[in-house]
């Protein structure tokens, strides 16, 4: 059977979510989570089936891919597709020829498994390797130290609050209330967690989303911010390891994060949770 790009409606999302949740694993190459389509939902479950792609043979999804952002194609496979050539060849077709309606033309990025054989067929196809990021894990084999902080799991009630931490968090956020209240609704979100942490006088100084790919499998951190006003405290190490602490409880089996290589804050953050650095990934870039 010949291999088909697809592009689910709404209700046809939970399918894509099912397999990323049934692909990871602590053994597996750093790849898509079913917690990246589940941040991306904030936008609203009609503009995440638009960005999602997959790729089926014989009715089986092999691969899946987000557009996160018009130019950036964020893609994974299942573990036995990983280095499959009728598949590999099709994705880059897809993602090459801008009428296929993944890409446009010009100046793109391709993120995928290293040991994906896509990888290879980008590299021989021109493509060149963009800016490093370092993906660390979290080991929760072991029990997690207490965070030094009150932290609470947010609903809708205090979404409000949550929002205003992560809009002082990044500079140039947009989210929004109504944003939360879209990513609560989706399909991912039933295995999360958004946490708070408040410092000793009360006030709310940072956040995290936890995500879950259910029991004995790694959960993602995304996002996490500390308030502007915040930092310099501690309060990135410790909404990180009370991340950690909640996925532990969701019966995650390792804490997984990744943030630029250039963002040493961030690295040095995570890496004082506990956290260990694997090899860095990079995206694979075609030049406009």
């Amino acid at each position: 059977m010949a291999i088909r790009l697809g592009k689910p409606t709404v209700d046809g999302l939970s399918e894509a979510v099912g397999v990323l949740r049934e692909w990871q694993s602590d053994r597996a190459p750093w790849q898509l989570h079913p917690g990246d389509l589940g941040w991306y939902w904030r936008f609203g479950a009609e503009a995440t089936a638009e960005a999602v792609r997959t790729w089926s043979r014989d009715g089986r999804i092999l691969a899946v891919g987000l557009l996160d952002g018009p130019q950036l194609l964020r893609l994974t496979f299942a573990p036995d597709a990983q280095r499959d050539k009728e598949l590999a060849r099709q994705v880059v077709a897809d993602v090459t020829e801008p009428e296929r309606g993944v890409l446009p033309a010009g100046e793109a990025y391709v993120e995928a498994p290293k040991s994906a054989l896509v990888q290879d067929l980008l590299s021989g196809d021109g493509w060149d390797t963009d800016e490093p990021w370092t993906p660390l894990r979290r080991d929760l084999s072991e029990p997690v130290e207490d965070p030094g902080v009150r932290v609470e799991v947010v609903g809708p009630e205090r979404a409000h609050g949550w929002a205003a931490v992560l809009r002082a968090s990044f500079d140039a956020s947009t989210f929004t209330d109504e944003r939360w209240h879209a990513m609560a609704a989706g399909l991912p979100f039933a295995d999360a967690r958004c946490l708070i942490a408040y410092d000793d006088e009360d006030n709310a100084v940072a956040v995290v989303t936890v995500w879950s790919a259910g029991p004995g499998k790694p959960g993602l951190l995304e996002p996490m911010g500390v308030h502007r006003e915040h930092r310099g405290h501690g309060y990135g190490k410790a909404i990180t390891v009370a991340a950690a602490a909640a996925l532990q409880e969701l019966g995650s089996s390792s804490a997984i994060v990744y943030t630029p290589s250039s963002n040493v804050g961030a690295v040095a953050t995570y890496s004082s949770a506990g956290f260990q650095q694997l090899p860095e990934v990079r995206d694979r870039r075609r030049d406009a």
